[in-house]
């Protein structure tokens, strides 16, 4: 072979090369503006409302879901775990996705219903949470939880957030108020109110759970498996 023949040769290696490298990168490029699954993520609420009955507890969280790849997600149920409390108390379920944060008398309540989150987009959602038979009744302390939720491409319960839910600041239990869920620290009136009252709570559970008292159902969520949404 002459010289001139290598060299043609040679350059049509390169030139292959160059051609099967831009293919690869436009495909690859292609996957990942348009057909790339990504993962919702959301962050710490910094507020929350509450009230706690004897018979049950609710909890209203501002959400914000971030969808981090261009294919949507179905979000299709979400509940509130305790990982860290005994296995008798109650997953909080989805009960109403209402139009604000602050509880109110001319709220049109709006049953759970699974909803979509655009590719690369992000929604703020103010979602409902109830344990019913007294199955979440909160000391003054703070609590882990699990924020998990079903989604569409996935199966089992996936894990969206561990965060701190302050309990400490809920200072009047049976009105349905906004408290700060950031580590401030309450005066020592504040506390006494709060600690006096979910114990009052606490002891009317337990004369209903004595003998001649309401006896309390309990009952079972299936939690799937815990994981990363993605």
């Amino acid at each position: 072979m002459t010289a001139t023949d290598q060299a043609a040769s040679s350059s049509l290696t390169g030139a292959g090369v160059v051609s099967v490298c831009a293919l690869l990168f436009t495909v690859a490029s292609f996957w990942w503006l348009n057909a790339r699954q990504g993962h919702l993520r959301t962050w710490e609420p910094h507020s929350f409302a509450a009230i706690v009955h004897s018979s049950a507890a609710r909890l209203r969280l501002p959400l914000v879901l971030h969808n981090t790849g261009p294919k949507p997600i179905v979000v299709q149920d979400l509940i509130l775990t305790f990982p860290d409390e005994p296995a008798s108390h109650l997953s909080l379920l989805w009960v109403s996705s209402p139009s604000r944060l602050q509880p109110g008398p001319n709220e049109d309540p709006r049953l759970p219903a699974g909803f979509v989150v655009p590719g690369r987009e992000a929604q703020q959602l103010f979602i409902e949470f109830e344990a019913p038979f007294s199955g979440f009744m909160p000391e003054a302390r703070d609590y882990k939880v699990q924020l998990q939720a079903r989604v569409g491409h996935r199966k089992g319960w996936r894990r969206l957030l561990t965060f701190t839910l302050r309990a400490a600041n809920i200072t009047d239990p049976d009105r349905y108020s906004v408290y700060n869920n950031a580590p401030i620290e309450l005066t020592k009136e504040d506390r006494k109110r709060a600690d006096a009252a979910l114990l009052e709570l606490l002891e009317e559970q337990g004369d209903d759970s004595a003998p001649g008292g309401r006896r309390q159902p309990h009952s079972s969520h299936d939690d799937g498996d815990p994981g990363t949404s993605r």
